[in-house]
């Protein structure tokens, strides 16, 4: 294997507190750092560095752990845009318009789906996004679910089964819900790697606590990791929910009870925000100062879908967590890196420490500060596409 030497980096975020300034980020300014195999091997000062096979300079550029974008649904086709405008109108979100985008996933072929899909990683990792999750629920059949976690799985290990994404139109509720926890399950478990469930009782086309137990249930039995989408459009069962199963996320939380908040602080469940739903659906953001005052591990993800927020970039959430509900820029830089790792129970990405993996994003800047500063602009990068 042959040894890269980084070097004329500003400004290294390592989300390692026990290095660099001592922060939670552990900052090191004019730092270096070596990769070999995919792999971080020595952080730290450019003055110690050591030699290596190769040397590269990013010329007075900040290098961050690449971002881990937790929550996504990038399997589909069909356009929605004029649903936005509708919202922008003052019509209400919730979650009817998901038909729209079932229909028009289940008509495309797999070559058309798998380019689609194709073409969104490549956008993210154009914006520094090096981790991604990605779930079904825009098929809502057995061969439409297992068609899309077998594609998903092509782009990332990180594959979501949300066969309880909402009731598919035509369908009694009361079938199915034994057909999502019986033999679409069994179909798709293999392909995925968590079980998801939009909880929502305020929306008629998603599943309320009950049923939501039942599916989240029948995913665990099945070897599967639990996430919950919960509280998005009221105050609901979906956080408590989440946290007595132990799920490793529960992302929208929007709206919180202090019951809810205290389980969270309680619990070692992540609070996943999406505030680019918010922004694109003229909704209330969720209170992040709450949640981090009260000492609860929060992510930010973008949820980037062609309904509720068709955005693929981490940056702009950051920037938007930042103007829009009170977070530090360093506590969104480490919500949407370090927080989005937690969210997925990953302990190799988020942090840039040796024997981590090398999975870094570089900023046409010479500070993080820049990316809630100059929000929209595209300054950040994953590494390895720099050319």
């Amino acid at each position: 294997m042959t040894s890269t030497l980084l070097t004329g980096i500003a400004e290294l975020v390592t989300n390692d507190p026990s290095v660099g300034d001592g922060s939670p980020l552990g900052l090191f300014r004019d730092a270096a750092l070596v990769v070999e195999g995919g792999r971080v091997m020595w952080v730290g000062p450019a003055g110690r560095a050591p030699d290596a096979d190769r040397r590269r300079d990013l010329g007075g550029r900040a290098v961050i752990p690449g971002f881990v974008d937790s929550h996504a649904h990038l399997v589909f086709a069909g356009d929605r845009a004029a649903e936005f405008a509708a919202r922008m109108a003052g019509t209400r979100y919730d979650g009817g318009g998901i038909a729209t985008t079932v229909a028009a996933t289940r008509a495309a072929d797999d070559a058309e789906l798998r380019e689609l899909l194709r073409d969104r990683i490549a956008e993210m990792r154009a914006q520094g996004t090096t981790t991604v999750e990605v779930k079904s629920g825009y098929g809502l059949t057995v061969a439409d679910e297992v068609r899309a976690l077998r594609l998903a799985a092509e782009v990332t290990p990180e594959t979501t089964y949300l066969g309880a994404h909402v009731v598919p139109a035509g369908v009694d509720r009361d079938d199915y819900v034994p057909l999502v926890t019986g033999e679409m399950l069994r179909a798709c478990a293999p392909h995925a790697r968590w079980v998801d469930v939009f909880c929502e009782p305020a929306s008629p086309h998603a599943f309320d606590g009950d049923e939501a137990r039942e599916i989240l249930m029948a995913g665990r039995d099945a070897g599967l990791g639990l996430r919950v989408h919960g509280n998005q459009l009221s105050a609901g069962p979906g956080v408590r929910l989440a946290v007595e199963l132990g799920a490793a996320s529960v992302d929208h939380c929007t709206h919180l009870t202090d019951a809810d908040v205290a389980a969270l602080a309680d619990g070692d469940t992540v609070a996943t925000l999406l505030p680019g739903v918010e922004f694109s659906t003229r909704s209330p953001y969720p209170d992040a100062r709450r949640l981090i005052d009260a000492g609860v591990t929060v992510a930010l993800a973008t949820d980037c879908n062609p309904g509720s927020c068709y955005t693929s970039s981490m940056p702009l959430v950051a920037a938007l967590a930042v103007r829009e509900m009170r977070m530090t820029p360093a506590e969104a830089l480490w919500a949407a890196t370090a927080g989005g790792a937690r969210a997925l129970r990953r302990d190799d990405i988020g942090v840039v420490a040796p024997g981590r993996r090398a999975d870094l994003t570089v900023l046409e800047a010479p500070t993080y500060l820049h990316i809630p500063y100059r929000p929209g602009v595209p300054i950040a990068r994953a590494l390895e596409d720099l050319g």
